[in-house]
């Protein structure tokens, strides 16, 4: 690991599991920043970051400044749809907590995976 990188490579690929698993369960994208966020405004550099995106509208973005302790999770508009704001809250305070203990990669695999859980798709019974 190079001096001042949050993740390992061996942390990169897991994370990378943790995203195809989501994108899977929810169908949506997955995207996730660990590092420096430009500007004093950490919610319009996430929002920025958002937008480059190629599918803007169907993406969710987690971004993680570790040297600022914020999270910003940014999702498009057909995420909105089916992921309230309160269980976007409740995976930051999950990510959270796994960071204050100092798992990092811990605390993105789980915060993903509640993104991915509550963003799933309901299953609908047609009579």
């Amino acid at each position: 690991m190079a001096a001042g990188e949050p993740l390992t490579e061996s942390d990169r690929l897991a994370l990378d599991r943790a995203i195809r698993v989501a994108e899977e369960t929810c169908r949506f994208e997955f995207s996730v920043y660990v590092g420096p966020a430009e500007g004093d405004d950490t919610r319009a550099w996430a929002t920025r970051l958002h937008n480059r995106l190629v599918a803007p509208s169907r993406s969710l973005l987690v971004l993680v400044d570790p040297s600022r302790r914020v999270i910003e999770v940014v999702t498009g508009g057909d995420v909105r749809r089916r992921l309230s704001d309160a269980e976007v809250e409740l995976a930051v305070l999950a990510m959270s907590s796994e960071f204050a203990a100092g798992n990092l990669l811990v605390g993105l695999q789980r915060g993903i995976a509640m993104l991915a859980e509550h963003a799933r798709p309901q299953n609908t019974l047609h009579a």
